[in-house]
């Protein structure tokens, strides 16, 4: 009993001291935030309420395209680089809960049975006293039978511990916040990707309706020739203008083949495994719910990862605070031993012993200090990064907030555009069989509208990837609540 009410003045020791703390407590500094985006949405758009539900989760479905769709599913479970963020996370979880279990003590047992026999010599003659000798001799042979079982704890007083769990779990949320940047990132990737194969699959359409054109526009000249009214130059000028853009279809060959095989690569599958039908683009984009600058801080996983990272930073200057007091450890042992088998487990074979240690440094020439600086000096570093990291989303939104607005404006002219080439062509192309015009103005006015028509097409590429890019400035629906808690990584593991 004696022993019990030992162990039991301890956990009272421990109980009126694990209540302190040490160090400052973390608030989330603050980052610069505006009351309003500086750059307009393009006409139609509005900015979304708090409450919005128009982009959450599966942000690409905004698009309505099916091939895409099935696409971006693929991100999540086949991607390399999602499931290799993933492991980490689970890592960092893994290291929640061994640093947890620092704040329990430690029980070991170590048991043994041991045999021993002292040497002895033989004295006198060798009559009958050696074969007594001998025989005393064989009763030296001694057995100890041990069953230990060893206690330690190290108290947390000054709750070095407490924040060395907190760091870990903390630590725990900035890589799940990573995995998620990382994930819209590759998926934002995707997307680019599909927008811009689908621009070349728009331009090869183009290119092919054009040779068609073009070869109607030859069989003309080659009439006109025979009928000796135009000339082999109009034949030769016509015959070029065809042979070239069949070599800008050709061409695209190239980088559609390339798209394609890095939409594989992103959906973890070898290129000979993946192909993209054909089709046309679909546009112009979606109307995208903006939002408030003020919600952008809880919406990206990259802001969010900084700020849970600085907060780990946070819980090393109380750790190092910590170092300036004494650590306390409890230690116990107890247990059973014997010198046979029969009596190992009765009463009297018990023992046990109890007490207590502080460990504290008397001169160290300033390194503690000197290691709270150095905490201090890594918290300010790391909330600077974090209030960069703010201001560069805050830049990306507005980039791709201008690039949507503008691009909106140059397909409205570029359209207009088209449509006076798409004239000059059928006046040129008139006058040129009326005999009027030479048939330059026919190649002007056909390279003209196919320029044009090149420029409409990539101006809606550029929309639907600076839409992607948007919905990734935005964070594409995430919000920081969606971490685990740091209650639920320290919580005891199921």
């Amino acid at each position: 009993m004696k022993f019990w009410r030992t162990c039991v003045g301890q956990v009272g020791l421990v109980l009126i001291f694990t209540g302190c703390a040490v160090g400052p407590k973390y608030q989330r500094p603050s980052a610069p935030i505006t009351p309003a985006f500086k750059e307009a949405p393009p006409q139609g758009w509005k900015e979304a309420q708090p409450n919005d539900e128009a982009i959450r989760g599966k942000w690409w479905e905004l698009y309505n395209d099916p091939e895409l769709n099935a696409l971006e599913e693929q991100v999540s479970v086949s991607n390399q680089n999602v499931l290799q963020f993933e492991a980490q996370f689970h890592a960092a979880r893994d290291a929640v809960r061994i640093a947890r279990a620092a704040l329990f003590p430690v029980v070991g047992t170590a048991p043994s049975i041991t045999a021993s026999r002292a040497g002895s010599g033989f004295s006198g003659n060798n009559s009958g006293t050696g074969t007594a000798a001998q025989s005393g001799n064989s009763s030296s042979v001694r057995s100890n039978y041990n069953l230990p079982f060893d206690f330690s704890y190290q108290v947390d007083l000054w709750g070095s511990i407490r924040r060395t769990v907190r760091a870990s779990a903390e630590t725990a949320q900035a890589t799940a916040a990573q995995l998620e940047n990382v994930r819209l990132a590759l998926q934002s990737e995707l997307a680019q990707d599909y927008f811009q194969l689908r621009g070349l699959d728009g331009d090869r359409d183009l290119l092919e309706r054009t040779v068609v054109s073009y070869q109607q526009y030859l069989q003309l000249t080659r009439d006109r020739f025979q009928g000796g009214v135009a000339s082999g130059a109009d034949v030769a000028q016509a015959e070029t203008q065809l042979n070239t853009v069949r070599e800008q279809l050709i061409d695209l060959g190239v980088a559609r083949a390339q798209f394609e095989h890095a939409i594989a690569t992103l959906t973890g599958k070898p290129p000979a495994e993946v192909t993209v039908p054909a089709a046309l683009p679909q546009g112009p984009p979606p109307p995208i719910p903006i939002g408030v600058p003020s919600t952008l801080l809880e919406r990206r996983p990259d802001i969010a990862q900084a700020e849970r990272q600085m907060a780990a930073v946070h819980e090393q200057i109380g750790i190092a605070q910590a170092e300036f007091f004494p650590a306390l450890t409890l230690t116990a042992a107890a247990g059973l031993q014997a010198s046979s088998f029969l009596s190992w487990f009765t009463w009297p074979s018990r023992f046990w012993s109890a007490g207590a240690g502080l460990n504290e440094t008397l001169f160290d020439a300033g390194r503690r200090r000197a290691q709270v600086h150095q905490a201090r000096d890594a918290f300010d570093a790391s909330m600077a990064n974090y209030r960069q990291i703010a201001l560069t989303a805050f830049q990306q939104v507005e980039d791709n907030l201008a690039a949507s607005r503008i691009l909106a404006d140059e397909a409205v002219a570029t359209d207009a555009t088209i449509a006076s080439a798409q004239r000059s062509l059928d006046i040129s192309t008139y006058q040129y069989k009326a005999g009027t015009a030479n048939y330059l103005q026919v190649l002007l006015a056909q390279t003209a509208l196919l320029g044009e028509q090149r420029a409409a097409l990539g101006v809606l590429t550029r929309r639907m990837v600076a839409s992607v890019l948007l919905i990734e400035a935005l964070g594409g629906g995430w919000e920081a609540s969606k971490l685990p808690t740091v209650a639920d990584l320290t919580a005891k593991p199921k």
